[in-house]
């Protein structure tokens, strides 16, 4: 039986069609299976994406924690606590927040004596009154479990008592033992036994790129946490702005801002290795923290005698560039011939240095033998020194050598 061409073309359609749709049926399926596939996968990308930015950002909440019977720190699930969360969690309960009320003298007093303000107030109105109360809030950790403090000496000046709060809430009275304005450091008293504390590291050896971490209560919102490095070491009072200060700070990137101030800087171990001090009010990016070492020995100082003594050298020193050298040459009609050391520009008043001869215009090469090669370092031994003892300088004048001694005073007491 044969076919006519109409019938052929219609054959040859329907098998096409059958073919094509057959194939349109696989690639559906396999588009179908593929989607799904890759939806799978992507889901699970997505999640441990938000895994891992969990682990990076945000702290464990308590609930998440729990502590062992040895005191360390378990997770239940070990990818959500890091370094920077172990080492909250352990100092935290030891850092507190210092409220200090004090009485001002209101510098508008006089003006309200004035006849004009009188003949609107009448004179037995008193339009403004002789103090008025200022109100702070600031940070400190706890040293002892019998209730010793320190913060900074900025934080509860001009007050006698202060408000300490606890992270558990409990508050207390506490009594401003001693306060040291040359280094910014206070030590506080709360009558408590058994109180966490926090445990003392070691700044001597820090490196800048070295994790810190800072914990404290800024702009009153209380237990924050904050992550950096830090940025440099030995930066002297006066590379800081505060030249009336006696310390070799740290600096840190940390966030520091008001009402950090007197917490603790902490290494990656959870180690106190720094009190965290809002000196800069135009620091962006940077804080600035006091050297443990330096802190707990005035506050052991201010805890033992209620005052803390600082030995003085007394001179003013410059690290040795070849602009210095030239200016310093000019300023005192001399000739440095030295490139190693730091330059005497001056002298304290009541400073016990000139009287061992020390001149400006001399390069200090080594004190008690140790090479001297910055400022900073010049500082240092000060700092670590006693009032009484000795150094040993050797310096260069005029290309001769000389060796002198001086003994160090203490530091006048404003």
């Amino acid at each position: 039986m044969s076919c006519s061409d109409g019938e052929k073309v219609f054959l040859i359609v329907m098998k096409l069609s059958v073919k094509q749709l057959a194939i349109y049926l696989c690639l559906v399926a396999v588009g179908s299976g593929a989607g799904l596939l890759s939806s799978r996968y992507l889901w699970r990308e997505s999640h441990s994406f938000q895994q891992l930015k969990n682990v990076t950002v945000a702290l464990p909440s308590e609930s998440m924690i729990s502590h062992s019977t040895n005191g360390s720190i378990n997770a239940a699930d070990g990818d959500n606590v890091n370094f920077i969360a172990t080492a909250v969690q352990k100092v935290g309960p030891a850092v507190v927040r210092i409220n200090a009320t004090r009485k001002v003298t209101n510098s508008w007093f006089d003006l309200g004596k004035n006849p004009v303000f009188q003949r609107f107030f009448g004179e037995d109105e008193q339009p403004i009154p002789p103090e008025r109360i200022e109100r702070g809030t600031g940070s400190g950790f706890i040293l002892s479990e019998n209730g010793e403090l320190l913060t900074n000496a900025h934080v509860v000046e001009k007050t006698d008592t202060v408000l300490v709060t606890l992270k558990d809430g409990r508050t207390f009275t506490g009594k401003v033992v001693g306060v040291d304005p040359v280094t910014d450091v206070a030590a506080v008293k709360i009558s408590a036994q058994n109180l966490p504390k926090v445990d003392l590291g070691n700044s001597q050896n820090l490196i800048p790129g070295q994790w810190a971490i800072a914990i404290g209560n800024p702009l009153g919102l209380d237990n924050t946490v904050t992550i950096g490095i830090i940025s440099a070491t030995d930066r002297t009072s006066a590379q800081v702005g505060v030249p009336d200060r006696r310390v070799s700070f740290i600096q840190t990137d940390a966030a520091i801002n008001p009402g950090n101030s007197g917490g603790p800087l902490l290494n990656a171990k959870g180690e106190v290795i720094g009190v965290n001090t809002a000196i800069r009010a135009d620091a962006q990016g940077l804080g600035f923290a006091i050297p443990i070492e330096t802190a707990a020995r005035v506050a052991n100082e201010l805890f033992t005698t209620g005052k803390a003594e600082h030995p003085f050298f007394g001179v003013e020193t410059t690290d040795l560039t070849p602009t210095n050298k030239q200016q310093i040459s000019r300023e005192h009609q001399i000739q440095i011939q030295s490139d190693v050391g730091v330059v005497v520009k001056n002298f304290a008043p009541n400073s016990p240095a000139p009287a061992s001869g020390l001149r400006p215009g001399d390069v200090i090469q080594k004190i008690n033998n140790k090479p001297i090669k910055t400022s900073a370092q010049v500082q240092k031994l000060v700092d670590s020194s006693k009032v009484g003892d000795i150094f040993t300088v050797e310096v260069n004048r005029n290309g001769k050598m000389r060796t002198l001694k001086v003994e160090l005073g203490a530091y006048p007491q404003k």
